[in-house]
């Protein structure tokens, strides 16, 4: 018989709660627009600018998306449904070439030395399956 009284036993951490909340998040997307910004301007201007930089809009927007991604709030679905991520990528040819552009803005975002290294690969690895997972182009 169990004591009904006891504590619910301890909720495992997501990757969001390891990489140290929301604020840790937004600073990984920002940095990984700084990156795309500075290096990959063509995958940059694929999103709405503002003064030659990717939008706030588009950057909040990512972040929202991150954030319950790794396991952290769901704001992003309750303001915009369901993620539908290649639905929402279908009007840009994603190819191999893109794919790379952006994971290179990421792993630049991700090389802050505050980032664990065992939760900086596991990222790096569940981030480079989304963005091949998005690849709709064959090249």
């Amino acid at each position: 018989m169990s004591d009904s009284s006891a504590a619910p036993p301890p909720r495992p951490a997501t990757p969001f709660d390891r990489f140290g909340g929301e604020a840790q998040v937004r600073a990984l997307v920002e940095r990984f627009y700084d990156a795309m910004d500075q290096h990959e301007p063509e995958l940059a201007a694929l999103h709405q600018l503002e003064d030659g930089r990717v939008s706030r809009i588009s950057r909040d927007r990512f972040a929202l998306f991150l954030i319950g991604w790794l396991g952290g709030p769901q704001d992003y679905v309750r303001l915009h449904g369901h993620p539908r991520l290649r639905m929402r990528h279908a009007h840009v040819q994603v190819s191999l070439a893109m794919r790379d552009a952006w994971l290179r803005s990421m792993r630049v975002a991700l090389a802050d030395p505050s980032i664990d290294p065992e939760l900086r690969a596991f990222l790096d690895q569940k981030l480079s399956e989304l963005a091949d997972f998005l690849r709709n182009h064959p090249s």
